[in-house]
């Protein structure tokens, strides 16, 4: 399998996959698409490797800036694989995404209202269990996911075993096993990240289910609150557990409008992230107190310190 990394073409429209309402969402988010036509995000807790996986699937098209308006560093690259050209962003290294630190706030946001194309999670295979929890975070939120199962050397050196096939179909998403420091595994991951953006692999993530009735009830009725409140915003219903596992910082971005100013895009573009989800049962967080006002979008508001 040949895999070229080469310079996009300087005629190129720009992200074939993208709507122009979430275009100017990953502009928001300080992410242009003029020369490219899928966006990938890099997911992963820190001390996986996903340094070393960036590095070898971008080589030298990289290069390093803030996030807008914060001090946290980003990195971004590209590489081309079958015709199509890949702009990957590296996101903050997070063990959640629950926003209780600005690294998870910035991955959280990314994944959520930037829609990349796929989201690559790079997990250590020899600590799968403690990684996992991420993945199951990521999950939530968007159904176009990658598992890279990294440091798979090391793994074998402990004599360690992973049916990734079978992991694969507990999770409903590609698990590729690599070991990016020799480049093992890396032509099929570039491969799943191309199937997975394209739409040639239809990922169906398995998610939690288990929510008592009253609480299916309550998140029902705050979904149907948000939907109403800010049309257009993705995943509502993540949005809503997160409300009631009482994620203030949630909670204060619905109240100041950082939510619906960064979730105007419009409703059904075709990018397949309206993830209809329950929450992890290890999500956890210790929140911070927000300004009381409500939010508002488009002249309707949501009262959200009655939710509490």
């Amino acid at each position: 399998m040949t895999v070229r990394i080469d310079p996009p073409s300087a005629t190129a429209e720009g992200c074939a996959s993208c709507s122009m309402a979430n275009l100017a969402t990953l502009r928001k988010l300080g992410i242009t698409m003029d020369d490219w036509d899928y966006v990938a995000a890099l997911a992963g807790n820190p001390n996986v490797g996903k340094s070393t996986v960036f590095n070898a699937l971008t080589g030298l098209r990289q290069h390093t800036g803030n996030w807008p308006g914060k001090t946290v560093a980003r990195a971004e690259g590209g590489f081309q694989y079958a015709g199509s050209r890949y702009k990957i962003v590296d996101l903050p290294g997070t063990y959640s995404l629950l926003s209780t630190s600005l690294d998870e706030e910035i991955a959280r946001n990314f994944i959520l209202f930037g829609r990349p194309d796929v989201t690559v999670v790079v997990v250590d295979a020899t600590r799968l269990e403690r990684n996992l929890n991420l993945v199951l975070q990521v999950l939530e939120i968007t159904d176009r996911a990658v598992v890279c199962l990294n440091l798979m050397d090391e793994a074998r050196r402990l004599k360690l075993t992973i049916d990734e096939r079978r992991l694969a179909r507990d999770l409903g998403v590609p698990v590729v096993p690599t070991a990016a420091r020799q480049g093992e595994g890396l032509p099929l991951l570039l491969q799943m990240i191309d199937e997975v953006a394209t739409g040639k692999t239809i990922c169906r993530p398995r998610r939690i289910q288990s929510e008592p009735p009253a609480l299916k009830a309550a998140v029902a009725h705050l979904t149907e609150q948000i939907t109403h409140a800010f049309p257009g915003l993705p995943n509502a219903r993540w949005i809503a557990l997160r409300l009631l596992d009482g994620d203030e910082r949630m909670a204060e971005a619905l109240r100041t409008g950082e939510l619906a100013e960064l979730g105007q895009v419009s409703a059904g573009d075709g990018r397949g992230d309206g993830a209809e989800s329950a929450s992890s049962d290890a999500d956890s967080g210790e929140p911070k107190r927000p300004a009381e006002r409500p939010a508002r979008s488009q002249g309707r508001s949501l009262q959200v310190e009655s939710l509490r």
